[in-house]
């Protein structure tokens, strides 16, 4: 999921089913969150992330949890089941109390080994036509989501185009998603980043508030420069005579967002962040996800 910092990913139901905490119960829950805080350790300059065969080189004032504290995160502190795909988490601060704030972001790191994932179709792709597509698909999808329990979803549009550079290979777009649950909706920035590489793709998955686009668009640039793989398993390094070719494109990595988040509603469903009174949606296994479900369309 992405969340925590001031891009956090408590979105979409955030202030939408606020719950308020009284008394006592508010003061365990702050001093449970405080001991958890103490118990995580980020870090910061140059990590390595050695299972994605690529690195982060911070810049100043960010921090990054490692798998385990990450993974800690996601299922102690929001309470989402626990992902072992989860790599890591990228922290606009080297305070973990930013995981706090309400108005903060968060980057989740995961990483895909599907393979190369050519970009030959990155220029002839009509991303408006995909936009309509991907309403549809989500409008058509929340009887289901209603049988089940869970919010229904609506693609409002794009918060930020997709984006390709050909260059550094790395390609990112936001979504405006707007999430509704007994007669009350919110809005949730979520804002997307796939760093391609020569045996998959590292997918950054940032979540916040819609109003926080402004901010999130203005720290995104640095996570993507910041971001890299190791020599030998950059983009540029893929030998066709020898590396698998993925079985999908540029546009697939965006087109799969939707269908991979409706999936995360019967996987991790709506979790209460009660510490900060906060409806969450866990959002870390949308890659793992994606592949399964995209898989599964091809059969």
């Amino acid at each position: 999921m992405t969340r925590r910092y001031t891009v956090p990913a408590r979105f979409a139901l955030a202030a939408l089913l606020c719950l308020p905490l009284a008394g006592h119960a508010a003061d365990a829950a702050d001093g449970q969150a405080e001991h958890f805080l103490a118990s995580l350790h980020p870090v910061s300059g140059n990590v390595a992330v050695p299972a994605a065969h690529a690195h982060l080189a911070l810049k100043p004032g960010y921090g990054f949890l490692n798998a385990q504290d990450a993974q800690r995160v996601l299922s102690e502190l929001w309470d989402n089941p626990p992902d072992k795909d989860v790599l890591g988490m990228i922290l606009p601060s080297g305070d973990p109390h930013v995981l706090l704030d309400k108005d903060s972001w968060a980057v989740v790191v995961t990483y895909v080994d599907d393979g190369y994932v050519s970009d030959a179709d990155a220029a002839g792709i009509d991303y408006d036509k995909m936009l309509r597509d991907m309403q549809e698909s989500a409008h058509d999808e929340n009887a289901e989501r209603r049988k089940q329990g869970f919010p229904e979803v609506e693609l409002a549009g794009w918060a930020e185009p997709p984006h390709y550079d050909d260059a550094s290979h790395k390609l990112y777009w936001a979504r405006d998603l707007i999430f509704s649950h007994d007669g009350r909706s919110g809005h949730s920035l979520n804002y997307d980043i796939r760093v391609l590489g020569r045996q998959g793709y590292l997918s950054l998955n940032a979540v916040a508030p819609i109003d926080q686009l402004a901010q999130v668009k203005a720290d995104m640039p640095q996570v993507l420069a910041m971001t890299e793989f190791d020599a030998g398993q950059r983009y540029t390094d893929f030998d066709k005579s020898t590396d698998k070719l993925a079985a999908y494109g540029i546009g697939a990595l965006v087109a799969g967002g939707i269908a991979a988040k409706a999936g995360l509603f019967a996987k991790l469903g709506v979790m209460l962040l009660a510490l900060k009174k906060f409806i969450v949606l866990g959002i870390a296994a949308v890659a793992g996800l994606f592949k399964k479900l995209f898989r599964r369309k091809q059969a």
